[in-house]
């Protein structure tokens, strides 16, 4: 009986430690520095930062802090694949925490929590085949998000296509409106990426296969996603145990190959859902992607 007993309280104990530690880490960011070797020979450095998945709410001081600093990297591009907003009041502490940033040259498209604030779900909905059905909560003001970054001069990228001049390199950039609701629209961008380009660029939130498939069938060297938040909760030694998409789960954050001629990284991302404020294994990330010639 005492043994039991012990057994029990020690069970007990690691699992409060646990869910102690997964509140921590949750608001313990991270950089990550990764070197992308895609560019024509004798090209200079391409320096982007990619954001993802802020889900910033009213108040969040740390996350608007750490934000700020990034400015001090120097990007050349900034690059933001959505989901910044988790509550309807959260355009401001977004613009704030962004306002460094917003001085730099930067693309963006928008994610499902970008337009409909998140809701209460079982956690364990995650872990069951994915039914395709969503229900949205309410809708926030992306519109005046979007605002706050297009008057910066940042470039919206969902289901668009632009050339641009950044860093003295030409940049055939592409994007569509999240998959994961189901708003893309490849055909908008649908074609090989424009002759004489150092780079084909394109954006995605939720890394669903189909797209992916389709950037890079039309010659896309780097895509750039979200979504995954890297599985929020990873076992250690196993990794990710979700997506939250159709991809696969130990693509769930990072570096790797798509196809034979295309990068994808997909970044862990800020935030988290209000209702879930806990990461285990896998802190908070933004990431500086140092494209190099190859």
């Amino acid at each position: 009986m005492r043994r039991t007993l012990a057994w029990a309280t020690g069970i007990a104990g690691l699992a409060v430690s646990g869910a102690s530690y997964a509140v921590i880490e949750a608001r313990s960011p991270r950089l990550r520095q990764i070197e992308v070797r895609i560019l024509p020979p004798g090209s200079r450095p391409l320096r982007i930062l990619h954001i993802s998945d802020l889900h910033i709410t009213p108040g969040q001081e740390w996350k608007i802090r750490w934000l700020r600093d990034l400015a001090g990297l120097d990007p050349d591009l900034v690059a933001d694949t959505g989901d910044n907003l988790a509550h309807r009041d959260a355009v401001a502490s977004v613009a704030r925490a962004l306002e460094p940033l917003l001085e730099r040259p930067g693309v963006f498209v928008g994610g499902s929590n970008d337009y409909f604030a998140p809701r209460w779900k079982n956690p364990a909905r995650y872990l069951l085949p994915n039914t395709g059905r969503r229900v949205h909560g309410r809708p926030l003001p992306y519109a005046d998000l979007r605002r706050v970054f297009l008057d910066a001069g940042w470039v919206d990228l969902t289901n668009r296509r632009v050339q641009l001049d950044i860093a003295g390199h030409r940049i055939d950039a592409a994007g569509v409106n999240d998959p994961h609701i189901k708003a893309d629209r490849y055909p908008k961008v649908a074609g090989p990426v424009a002759a004489g380009a150092d780079l084909g660029l394109a954006l995605v939130h939720a890394p669903e296969p189909r797209i992916l498939d389709e950037f890079a069938a039309d010659g896309f060297g780097l895509v750039l996603a979200g979504h995954t938040h890297g599985g929020q909760l990873r076992v250690p030694g196993i990794g990710a145990l979700v997506t939250n998409c159709g991809l696969e789960t130990r693509r769930a954050r990072g570096l790797s190959r798509w196809g034979s001629s295309t990068w994808l990284h997909v970044s862990a991302g800020l935030g988290t859902s209000p209702f879930a404020p806990v990461r285990f294994a896998c802190p908070p990330e933004a990431t500086l992607l140092t494209v190099q010639p190859a």
